[in-house]
């Protein structure tokens, strides 16, 4: 067990939301991985490009979890590694190990891949060494295939852009211009498909307009043709730089819209969409009142269940708090490490009308010991929640789940009934990597 210098043991305690620093409540330091592993991971990212092939440049520590992951996938003839050892770093030839390594990968292959997402790591920046002469020289090697640069770098996480953001934009980096088709619109940086049933789907096809989706793509060229998008329609926080990227490069426009509860900010989104396509937008009365019923229902079932949530189910843990608390639902914990800045307006809520909500991180290493608190009958929201808890009645979802504007709140309403309902193994559920990724065993 931890203990301080002083041999007493380490606690954990919560802290009330009116008391935290938004946006980051917990100071950095050590820090413990739940076994929780629904979240996708940049190996599984990698794999939403049709035909694309995965190298992974770094040292063979660092390559268990990702060659583990293509096991997992099934997608093993889809990724390679190349190991960096000791002698690379002392005899200076970083370089020539990822050229000739890449390029012996690609010659052993028994079909040349459209692309290769070529992963470097932390020790080439530590290094010193020159990317841009390798990705120069590998394209003069093999003129025929798009390479692209990705980072399995765990120093980026602190400053610049993080490595999700990192990923989300590297999803679309191959794309090439291509003469753009007015009025279609892409879904960007999602992990999942967008939900059909959503508002906005049903309107975009309503409308006949062309909707684009890595998600949905089956070969590298049906990829490409994502370039004709006219609009970018990002709705994930971090994926909101890749959208920035592909107008910049490509020329398209970014609409954000960013995944939310409220219904104030779900017209809004609709109505940024409905200014620039011809969509028919909804009754948005009819459509709050569905969720009323949706949440009434819900509330019906769960009662005063205590309610635990996690901000790996949704990018806005906190605005679902404030949606259930205000209906009336018994929520008693949040588990984040840190807010996005758009959950301001829910923080502030919250700390005015319910000050004692708990809010508990994930990352600290005193985590290790939060059995100590476990409540089993607590209804939990996320596979961390239901980790830290060891709560059987759980939603299991991830990023959003491909949920959007009101549909979120309907779908959910449904997710939460069934987990009151029915218990979930937690150890089977959490242990297996990526949630929703058809693939994953």
């Amino acid at each position: 067990m931890l203990r301080k210098v002083n041999g007493q043991e380490v606690h954990i305690d919560p802290i009330p939301i009116s008391d935290i620093t938004f946006p980051s409540p917990f100071p950095a330091g050590l820090e413990f991985s739940s076994p929780a592993r629904g979240t996708w991971n940049i190996a599984h990212q990698g794999m939403l490009i049709p035909e694309a092939h995965e190298i992974f440049v770094c040292a063979a520590s660092c390559l268990r979890g990702v060659v583990l992951t293509a096991y997992e996938m099934k997608a093993q003839e889809r990724f390679s590694t190349v190991a960096v050892e000791e002698n690379n770093l002392i005899e200076g030839n970083m370089e020539e190990l990822i050229i000739d390594g890449v390029s012996s990968i690609i010659k052993s292959l028994p079909q040349k891949p459209p692309c290769v997402l070529v992963y470097t790591s932390c020790v080439h920046h530590f290094c010193g060494c020159d990317l841009d002469m390798v990705y120069r020289e590998l394209r003069e090697r093999f003129p025929d295939i798009d390479f692209t640069d990705c980072y399995m770098n765990p120093i980026m996480r602190k400053s610049g852009r993080t490595p999700d953001q990192i990923m989300r934009s590297r999803f679309y980096s191959l794309l090439k211009e291509k003469e753009i088709r007015k009025g279609s619109v892409a879904f960007i940086g999602n992990d999942f498909s967008m939900a059909k049933d959503s508002v906005l789907y049903r309107a975009l096809i309503s409308a006949e307009v062309p909707v684009y989706e890595l998600t949905e793509c089956k070969t590298y060229e049906e990829y490409q043709e994502m370039a004709r998008a006219e609009y970018y329609i990002v709705d994930y926080p971090s994926a909101k730089v890749g959208g920035e990227d592909l107008q910049a490069r490509l020329g398209g426009k970014l609409l954000y819209l960013p995944f939310t509860f409220s219904y104030e900010e779900i017209r809004e989104n609709l109505s940024k969409v409905a200014a620039v396509l011809p969509i028919s937008l909804p009754d948005f009365d009819a459509e709050e009142a569905s969720c009323e019923n949706a949440l009434s229902q819900a509330l019906s079932k769960i009662g005063s269940t205590p309610i635990a949530i996690d901000y790996t189910a949704f990018t806005r843990p906190l605005g679902l708090a404030r949606l259930l608390l205000y209906h009336g639902f018994n929520v008693k914990r949040v588990y984040a490490d840190a807010f996005i800045g758009e959950e301001k307006r829910d923080y502030e809520y919250l700390c005015e009308k319910h000050p004692d909500l708990e809010i508990w991180p994930t990352l600290s290493a005193q985590m290790r010991f939060a059995a100590d608190h476990q409540q089993s009958d607590y209804l939990c929201i996320g596979q961390k929640a239901a980790h830290f808890n060891g709560a059987p009645h759980f939603v299991n979802l991830v990023e959003n789940g491909g949920f959007t504007d009101y549909q979120a709140i309907t779908g959910l309403c449904e997710l939460m009934i069934d987990a009151y309902e029915n218990e979930k193994d937690i150890r089977d559920l959490i242990s297996k990597k990526a949630w929703g990724c058809e693939s994953c065993i």
